[in-house]
């Protein structure tokens, strides 16, 4: 088993997940006692957070590229960045390090692939719904049709992620909200929907939904895991 390198705390309460999951699949698919090799850098999400209502995301990438080397070199042999915002700075932690980077829109899109699915609405982080980073790497690279809220709906639910999230609150009326936002995408047409924010799957899950839901925390874990034990095979979750 390969030893993964989790790059986390953007925020902690999703990556607590990642290691929960990391360890699940692990053991359902190796059995008995194994668990996974992981070797985690923990950022304090308050300086990134600081750092993107400045506009620099230069220096942001210069941190986890920089935290991304240290993963390397104490032994780490991939590494897994644990949100979904901050693979706007993945090409910087790629050209950190020798040892790959799992992207999570890669995982997520092929496993949307593998169940025949075209068009899919995309909930997250404002950056992640508007900017290019995420949605063109879904559409030009894989082929996908993206859909996103409208601005109200974007604005609700980034705000919903940093000021609840986050923060560890799980509220029943940002559940409707975001139930609401699911809803109007498949109304428009969506087949699918990504949480393409590493914490969303803290709030709802496929109950809250009459179409399928892409938990990319899961999906990306589930990669990793493959990848470690080089193996093909595709647990359901």
């Amino acid at each position: 088993m390969k030893t993964i390198g989790l790059l986390g705390g953007m925020s902690w309460e999703s990556t607590t997940q990642y290691y929960r999951l990391l360890n699940e699949i692990v053991r359902a698919e190796l059995g008995g006692l194994h668990s996974a090799k992981i070797l985690m850098y923990s950022v304090d999400f308050e300086e990134l957070v600081a750092l993107k209502h400045q506009g620099d995301w230069s220096e942001i990438g210069n941190l986890l590229a920089t935290a991304a080397a240290q993963l390397e070199g104490a032994g780490a042999e991939c590494i897994l960045l644990a949100t979904n915002t901050m693979h706007k700075v993945a090409d910087a932690i790629a050209l950190s390090t020798e040892i790959p980077l799992i992207h999570i829109a890669d995982a997520t899109a092929e496993e949307i692939k593998r169940q025949s699915i075209q068009r899919v609405g995309l909930l997250g982080t404002r950056f992640t719904m508007e900017e290019s980073f995420y949605k063109d790497r879904l559409v030009q690279q894989h082929g996908l049709d993206v859909l996103v809220p409208n601005k109200e709906a974007r604005d609700t639910i980034h705000d919903i992620i940093y000021d609840e999230l986050c923060l560890g609150q799980i509220r029943s009326a940002s559940r409707d909200q975001m139930r609401a936002a699911v809803s109007n995408l498949f109304e428009s047409g969506a087949e699918a929907i990504i949480l393409g924010c590493t914490e969303i799957g803290l709030l709802i899950g496929p109950e809250d939904s009459a179409i399928p839901l892409f938990d990319t925390t899961a999906i990306h874990a589930n990669a990793a895991i493959y990848w470690a034990i080089e193996s093909d095979h595709r647990i359901k979750r």
